[in-house]
């Protein structure tokens, strides 16, 4: 009883912290194409802007992997807990600073450099908080329902989105347009604060995972945790970045994107499209779980790849129903909700379990940091700047198709590098070595 009873408090401990950090990572995304686009960018073309505040919050994803790098090295070698803590401070003075940077029209050219560097310690406090957060939940719970406890601080992102998408929602609703321009937007980012000190005060009462508390004990922990990845791992590395693609993708189009596409392109009100991100993320924070068990039941890999290929796919139809029927709120609302609330809760909801399923104890902070980090430079924050210039390139009819058939494209490449990672895990057993059985099941 006292373990389960551990276990809980390391579960919300984990996810309290990924809600906070996913909201101040997400909140960015979410203003960055209505807000920053008019305020810290100017231009007489709105694509030019928009396209330079979506540049913005790509770096955030490019700083991701070297947060990863540096968190995991000291997590391998320290510990997971030290870590975690420090993550949260980072991305949460950041986020609040973000909510009183001055605007172009009052400072000039510091206004989106100070924007620029704020985000940047963004990306370097999430690169290191994702794998720390699954970490814990992962190396706590039993082998046969890893896949169920590490997808628990996964919810953590739909958390976060459905805050940042409904109080700027509600703040969007509230005030008029001129308000929620001038001053009310900031609110959002000031509100991060409060979310950090709770954030920070559960963290502060957790011990560090067993697994690794083993691995001190017998200093089998390595020098330089990266190399040893790259040395022992190079495959693993490149099919858990390909496995991650669809991921990225998926959630920055219906995450991110989608706001702006619906907003600009086919005029449906702001407060509308913020409301259906909120509600679709709700939903995913029953899938995400559910997915999660799927995976320790019937085998991580399988349930990844069907997954994936699946989830590319409904990005067909629910660009075809939001050209179609965009004066109905309902079908507008059901294709985006079904594809990003369920469907896509089939690959993020084990993924977090296999990452960790690909690397040793000695290397795992590492390992699964730099992939899940480094891939999100093209999978993630590329991908709102490719739709947007899809969609300039072909019009509003074939470049909508355009971005749904880049969602496809996405999809199949995760199902085969899923079904590559299958197969190392059964050519290393067959080496000698040991991989977990639910890689192979």
């Amino acid at each position: 009883m006292a373990d389960k009873a551990l276990l809980k408090r390391v579960v919300f401990a984990s996810l309290i912290g990924a809600t906070v950090e996913w909201y101040d990572f997400f909140l960015y995304g979410v203003v960055a194409g209505i807000v920053f686009n008019h305020l810290y960018f100017p231009s007489h073309d709105i694509l030019v802007s928009t396209m330079l505040a979506y540049t913005t919050f790509a770096v955030g994803f490019v700083t991701r992997p070297l947060g990863g790098v540096i968190f995991g090295h000291f997590g391998d070698r320290i510990g997971r807990k030290s870590m975690l803590i420090l993550t949260l401070m980072i991305m949460g003075v950041a986020t609040f600073l973000i909510g009183l940077v001055p605007t172009y029209d009052q400072i000039g050219i510091w206004a989106p450099i100070a924007l620029l560097v704020l985000r940047i310690l963004q990306g370097i406090g999430l690169g290191g908080e994702w794998g720390g957060a699954v970490l814990m939940t992962y190396e706590y719970a039993e082998p046969h329902k890893r896949g169920l406890y590490a997808s628990l601080p996964q919810i953590g992102l739909s958390i976060g989105l459905c805050l940042a998408s409904g109080v700027v929602a509600l703040l969007s609703y509230s005030l008029t347009n001129e308000q929620f321009l001038a001053w009310g937007w900031r609110i959002a980012f000031v509100l991060s604060f409060v979310l950090v000190l709770v954030g920070l005060y559960i963290r502060l009462n957790i011990m560090e995972t067993p697994e690794f508390s083993k691995l001190k004990e017998s200093r089998k922990e390595v020098q330089v945790p990266f190399a040893t990845m790259i040395k022992d791992y190079p495959k693993e590395i490149l099919a858990g970045m390909g496995a991650r693609y669809i991921d990225g993708v998926f959630f920055n189009i219906f995450g991110v994107y989608s706001i702006a596409y619906l907003t600009s392109q086919l005029k449906i009100p702001r407060t509308e499209a913020l409301l259906g991100v909120c509600a679709a993320a709700l939903i995913m924070c029953v899938f995400i779980p559910y997915f999660g068990r799927v995976s320790d039941r019937v085998g991580r890999t399988r349930t990844y790849a069907w997954g994936s290929l699946i989830t590319g796919l409904s990005a067909l139809p629910a660009f075809y129903i939001w050209m179609t029927y965009p004066d109905q709120p309902m079908a507008v609302w059901a294709a985006l909700i079904i594809p990003f609330g369920i469907l896509y809760a089939s690959v993020y909801g084990p993924e977090a379990s296999l990452f960790c399923d690909l690397f040793g104890p000695e290397v795992r902070y590492t390992g699964i940091s730099f992939v899940y980090q480094f891939s999100g430079i093209f999978a993630s924050g590329l991908t709102p700047i490719i739709a947007t210039a899809l969609m300039q390139y072909y019009g509003p009819q074939n470049g909508a198709w355009a971005v749904a058939w880049y969602a496809v494209f996405a999809g199949v490449v995760s199902a085969l590098s899923a079904m590559w990672i299958a197969r190392l895990a059964r050519q290393r057993i067959q080496a000698g070595g040991t991989a977990p059985a639910a890689l192979v099941a």
